[in-house]
């Protein structure tokens, strides 16, 4: 495709990173939701035909190909009403699938490190412009469910497909004026910049501004410690626009307490009549979407590839037991670091999927509208006024009392009971009396 060998890598390792963690995720989610359901869980796929697999379920990971297997030899059925917007039809799964995709290529997943000679980041778009990328080619999914719902000339598939679009439409809003605080902190869009900033002291972060934004490039830096033991991170500064951002983001991939768009219970959703690998394709692009949202509030809340507490020079001068560098093994331990604190993100949302019920369409529309939406701006004009008058230190003392404020809140709702409960449990003692 004309691309550099060393871009072409990059570009193939991430696409592979993100493919193969969506489609594990399928069944990761399956086991969890039977974990917290008190269930087996998956074990009727086997390898029948290899013996000595036979009568082992192998925690279920047999059931990924089945549903390979099963979405590449399903019928492609089209509804009759669909035949003249066929091309628009096929379309729609395209454009909810290919964005979700194309969102990780400004996720910064290591640092610039220098392999055989050739310096690389895996990161395939280095932009000046990087988050309005990921809400421009966000909002480019409302078209493919819309266009599903409307295509597919079924009335619950044309109210799922509304439904989704309202709401995607709704929470872009919100979910923009999250992220204006972390701008406000690190002075920048780029999600690698914002990514290096969590591990630098102020100096070196004015300075490293500076030169990201005039050269593109990065610097060799030290992580550093606010007051000496807290780590720079964008979750310290904001503790309020991470939770929000978190739920936004929830809203806009349509995940589940979000889900009404699908509502499988009541209008089965905008792809009711996509079967075979088109359904699939919406399948895959909702686990690749819950992947992105990872690798953003990773990149932005949780330091990104940085190590709390780890000196990065100890490692960049210490050579490895198989004679490779110590900044080689730095990149490999800060990778590893990026996604295990995504996948901490993604378990985080899957929790939440099991913990809830799904809202009411009309609660969640209140939710963004009159609740999150308020609750950003104030944020922001709170985030711009501290910063102005303490700076960085200001904005980490707020933060810090932000999370207090969150977990007390947390610890008295977590023990809290229905208002009716008691009243409830007495009308039944009567009834069996």
């Amino acid at each position: 495709w004309g691309l550099s060998p060393a871009l072409g890598t990059i570009l193939s390792l991430i696409l592979v990173l993100v493919m193969i963690t969506a489609t594990l995720l399928t069944m990761a989610d399956r086991k969890w939701s039977a974990l917290m359901q008190d269930r087996v869980g998956p074990n009727r796929a086997r390898f029948s035909i290899i013996p000595f697999l036979r009568d082992r379920p192998l925690h279920g990971i047999p059931h990924i190909m089945a549903d390979v297997l099963k979405m590449l030899f399903k019928e492609d059925f089209i509804p009759e009403g669909a035949v003249p917007n066929r091309f628009l039809f096929n379309l729609a799964p395209l454009l909810a699938f290919a964005p979700a995709f194309m969102l990780f290529a400004v996720v910064p997943v290591s640092p610039e490190v220098t392999f055989f000679g050739m310096r690389m980041q895996l990161q395939v778009a280095r932009v000046d412009w990087g988050m309005l990328y990921v809400f421009a080619l966000a909002s480019i999914a409302v078209f493919g469910t819309a266009l599903a719902g409307w295509t597919s000339n079924n009335k619950l598939a044309l109210l799922g497909g509304l439904r989704a679009s309202a709401q995607l439409v709704s929470y872009e809003v919100t979910l923009g004026l999250t992220l204006v605080g972390a701008f406000i902190v690190f002075g920048s869009l780029r999600l690698d910049t914002m990514a290096l900033l969590q591990g630098m002291a102020e100096p070196a972060m004015q300075t490293a501004v500076s030169i990201a934004n005039r050269a593109g490039d990065f610097l060799v830096r030290d992580d550093s410690l606010l007051f000496g033991w807290l780590p720079s991170w964008g979750a310290v500064f904001q503790p309020v626009g991470m939770v929000l951002f978190l739920v936004a983001a929830q809203a806009e991939i349509k995940r589940a307490p979000f889900d009404t768009p699908e509502g499988e219970s009541e209008i089965i959703g905008y792809f009711l009549e996509y079967s075979g690998l088109k359904s699939g394709m919406f399948l895959i692009a909702e686990y690749a979407e819950t992947v992105v949202v990872g690798g953003i509030v990773t990149s932005i809340f949780l330091g990104g590839y940085h190590i709390p507490w780890l000196e990065p020079t100890i490692v960049r001068t210490t050579e490895g037991w198989v004679g490779a560098s110590g900044t080689a093994w730095l990149a490999v331990l800060q990778v590893f670091a990026f996604i295990l604190k995504m996948l901490s993100v993604v378990w985080v949302m899957f929790v939440v999927r099991w913990a809830f019920p799904r809202f009411r369409y009309d609660q969640i529309m209140r939710l963004g509208w009159k609740m999150m939406l308020p609750v950003s701006l104030l944020n922001v004009v709170i985030t711009g006024a501290v910063f102005l008058w303490a700076g960085r230190d200001g904005l980490a003392w707020v933060g810090i009392a932000e999370w207090i404020a969150i977990l007390f809140f947390i610890g008295l709702t977590a023990g809290a009971q229905p208002i009716n409960a008691e009243a409830g449990s007495h009308a039944s003692t009567v009834a069996t009396h």
